[in-house]
């Protein structure tokens, strides 16, 4: 098992911090202006939530009914997915705080986040809302103010 990363938070209920990740994957996402430029940064790194969660809001700019939209929230979905097993893997046993101010999880929010409005926006307003309901579970201080 990897190290776990689990720190007490100001109230007491531990927080997991997912491990950092690798700055030049960030700079190869960040780097993909184009959908077939993410959608190779994804198929190089399909373990990257990062990569999920902007593979997801370049296809949630494209459009936000029809093939755009489908194609965003399944990105989102399986990034959230992958976030989940990230999670695990380091110790998360579903009570911890996974919060937004910690950097590293924040491509596993974006992934959650994204889910959450894209469910919205296909009318699976159940989803929708569990999903909300998720955000502030994980992080009470959702939505952040910036980043």
């Amino acid at each position: 098992m990897a190290s776990e990363q689990v720190h007490l938070s100001v109230g007491g209920r531990p927080t997991i911090v997912l491990p950092p990740p690798d700055p030049t994957l960030l700079g190869r996402i960040e780097a993909a202006t184009t959908l077939d430029g993410l959608a190779g940064v994804v198929a190089a790194h399909p373990e990257s939530m990062d990569a999920w969660a902007a593979l997801g809001a370049i296809q949630e700019a494209a459009g936000t009914s029809g093939l755009a939209a489908v194609s965003a929230y399944a990105s989102y979905r399986v990034g959230y997915h992958r976030g989940l097993d990230a999670l695990r893997k380091n110790g998360w046993r579903g009570t911890q705080l996974v919060r937004w101010s910690d950097g590293p999880n924040r491509g596993f929010l974006r992934c959650l986040d994204g889910l959450r409005r894209l469910a919205g926006l296909i009318g699976e307003h159940e989803e929708e809302a569990r999903c909300a309901d998720f955000l502030l579970q994980l992080d009470p201080d959702w939505p952040p103010s910036s980043g």
